[in-house]
């Protein structure tokens, strides 16, 4: 059978969280370890990571009706869970949208002892690990207890599957963090490795940046997802919000 495909798909970054804030305070500190009292997957959304959902639901709330998402899906962390929230609270979804659906598969990556460190932190805890990640780039490497990017492309691919099974002919929206991200779009755009990592090696991904693909039948041979804008911000802008790219209080170990 042909491979199925949403109509439209949106990816966006959860807003600010509490967590760029402490590790941009770490890194100015000079400090080891980013002083965060939750579990990552309970950081919450900033002050401005809140503004950051709100201005891009107005966005997604003055397209027509028939063009909104008819259907949010959100990795589990309190931060993605709260920028979706955000999003549908502002009128972003269809009307007739169901409930928020929470897949654990678009959670953020896992960064296992190297969890909090800075980058100082890392060189002076776990120098060896550094040096692996040199050695083998971070597509690759896997701290233990944690996730290589390869990892999250793995049930990234699940994820899109279920996707394909249950949704196809639908408008999507996956909120989710900066690697799941880019390893969407090392999947949906069948790259390479050193394709993605160029890509992100031109910024981070902007919190609530939109990355947005449409069906096109020209997309391969059954047709497929086009990419027609990466990080867009143009949203939050047009809103007054201030655009911020910080990344997350483990960016270090991605």
């Amino acid at each position: 059978m042909p491979r199925r495909y949403p109509l439209h798909l949106w990816v966006v970054r959860h807003g600010e969280s509490s967590g760029n804030v402490a590790r941009d305070a770490a890194h100015a500190a000079g400090a080891a370890r980013i002083d965060i009292p939750e579990r990552d997957v309970d950081v919450p959304l900033s002050t401005l990571g809140h503004r950051q959902g709100d201005a891009l639901g107005r966005w997604f709330a003055s397209l027509p009706e028939a063009e909104r998402p008819e259907l949010a899906l959100a990795s589990p962390y309190r931060r993605a869970v709260e920028t979706a929230e955000a999003i549908r609270a502002a009128g972003g979804l269809a009307p007739d949208a169901p409930a928020l659906l929470v897949d654990e598969r678009l959670r953020e990556k896992e960064f296992g002892i190297l969890d909090r460190l800075t980058r100082i932190g890392i060189e002076q805890l776990h120098p060896e690990q550094a040096d692996l990640r040199r050695d083998l780039g971070k597509f690759y490497h896997r701290p233990p207890g944690g996730e290589s990017w390869c990892d999250v492309v793995l049930r990234l691919r699940s994820a899109l599957d279920t996707v394909a099974l249950h949704h196809d002919g639908r408008r999507i929206l996956i909120v989710a963090h900066q690697v799941v991200v880019l390893c969407l779009r090392y999947l949906l755009e069948e790259m390479t490795e050193a394709e993605i990592l160029a890509v992100d090696a031109e910024g981070d991904v902007a919190n609530c940046g939109v990355t947005e693909y449409v069906f096109s039948p020209d997309a391969g041979p059954d047709g497929g997802l086009a990419l027609i804008r990466y990080n867009f911000v143009a949203p939050l802008e047009v809103q007054g919000t201030p655009v911020t790219s910080e990344t997350d209080a483990d960016a270090v170990a991605q």
